[in-house]
């Protein structure tokens, strides 16, 4: 018979170590909650605030599909950006559906770079109109499931203007109807935890003026500055940022350009793969990782218009494939005739991985011994990408259960357990 094991620590030791990890039980639960699962979008569309309308989605979409038309098609783009024919005519279809239904997904009216100095009359009147105009789109059905505005920076010249334009905005939303489910603001031009903090103290008397839950008004923050990645003391402040301010950040947009230009490179090299942009994003990857705030990679200038069209097209799929397999799932969009690249380099993305990720996601779930031992945090990351995949509509629900044999309840649990533990609980 095997002796009964004896244990050497005590209860008074195990009482003593809780004790000692007690804080650090309380920042993982705090401020490492994950991601909350729900869905985050492909890109985000940036506009001059006045040249929004209730049908701007739908027009870009058109003209996305028009562009698509004059030029062969989307499976001739499929096959642009390296593709079988087999996966682009797959590709190709889930694309004109969506270009058709759902073009833009998270749309930015935006007052800073996009807008420019007017004057604060013409300022003030384009901040009420935008509010009248979301709300307006909202209630018809016709907005993206994301919107909202950029203001200008918290630096001291545009400081006052800035907060005026949000206000303006949510109050105008406030006082039209319930504010957008999908309602994103957007900080541009961060260089301290400071300005961070100071729209914190913002949002938090505009939630108090209007009657909103706290914590109801999130925001986004854009690294445009190499002070936010490395600051004076040697630190990372875009680190300290989710800290600073809890649950507050829904997420890092990165600043292709002025980011690139404030580190002295030349016009003809500032692009999204340029070693200084990998390394600003790579910072921003490990100072959010757990905590539930997303990642966007930025923008290309490179716009597909007139007699550069498919070079365009070639390059901006390059770019947004090499950002998805670097664990970035969002983009910038500035043209419509940039949707039809975006989503068919996504789309393809999402296909060309989910056989095999459905086939070691059912090994996993029917614990069936396959070529590779996944461990549970791999089986996270299969889970996530194929639930990505759906909700961005590149896979459907159909695939999901037939390759990986998990309905989309399971394969959100199995993305986002703790989350599914936490609604089992309540």
């Amino acid at each position: 018979m095997p002796a009964t094991p004896t244990a050497s620590l005590s209860p008074r030791d195990l009482a003593h170590i809780d004790g000692q990890l007690a804080a650090t039980d309380r920042l993982l639960e705090q401020n490492y909650p994950g991601d909350d699962g729900s869905r985050q979008p492909v890109h985000t569309v940036y506009v001059p605030a006045d040249r929004f309308t209730p049908s701007l989605a739908a027009d870009w979409g058109a003209e996305a599909l028009n562009t698509a038309e004059a030029h062969g098609g989307l499976a001739k783009l499929g096959a642009l950006l390296g593709q079988n024919a087999a996966l682009a005519e797959a590709v190709a279809s889930r694309v004109e559906a969506k270009l058709a239904s759902e073009p833009i997904e998270d749309l930015r009216l935006d007052f800073e770079d996009g807008f420019g100095d007017r004057g604060d009359d013409a300022e003030d009147a384009a901040a009420v109109a935008a509010a009248s105009a979301v709300a307006a789109a909202v209630a018809a059905g016709s907005a993206p499931p994301f919107i909202g505005i950029r203001f200008k920076c918290f630096e001291a010249p545009t400081r006052s203007r800035g907060l005026r334009t949000l206000d303006l905005f949510v109050s105008g939303l406030a006082a039209a109807s319930e504010l957008p489910e999908g309602l994103i603001l957007t900080l541009p031009k961060v260089t301290t935890v400071a300005q961070v903090q100071a729209m914190d103290y913002a949002v938090s008397r505009l939630e108090e003026v209007h009657s909103l839950p706290a914590g109801r008004l999130r925001f986004e923050v854009q690294v445009e500055t190499p002070q936010l990645i490395l600051g004076p003391e040697g630190t990372s402040p875009v680190a300290q940022l989710p800290h600073a301010v809890p649950g507050r950040i829904s997420g890092l947009h990165y600043g292709t350009y002025d980011y690139s230009a404030s580190l002295q490179i030349s016009a003809e090299y500032q692009s999204m793969e340029h070693p200084v942009a990998d390394f600003a994003k790579e910072v921003m990857q490990l100072a959010v990782a757990g905590t539930g705030i997303r990642l966007s990679d930025g923008s290309t200038n490179i716009i597909p218009v007139g007699d550069n069209v498919e070079n365009a097209w070639q390059l901006h799929g390059r770019l947004v494939r090499r950002s998805l397999e670097r664990g970035y799932y969002q983009g910038w969009d500035l043209h419509p005739a940039q949707l039809p690249s975006r989503f068919t380099a996504t789309y393809a993305f999402y296909r060309q991985g989910l056989p095999a990720a459905a086939a070691r996601l059912r090994n996993y779930v029917e614990q069936t011994e396959g070529g590779v031992m996944d461990e549970p945090a791999t089986a996270r990351a299969l889970a996530a990408f194929v639930l990505r995949g759906v909700q961005c509509g590149a896979v459907g629900a159909d695939e999901v259960q037939a390759l990986a044999g998990v309905a989309i309840p399971q394969l959100t649990g199995l993305a986002h357990p703790r989350l599914s533990q936490a609604t089992s609980n309540s």
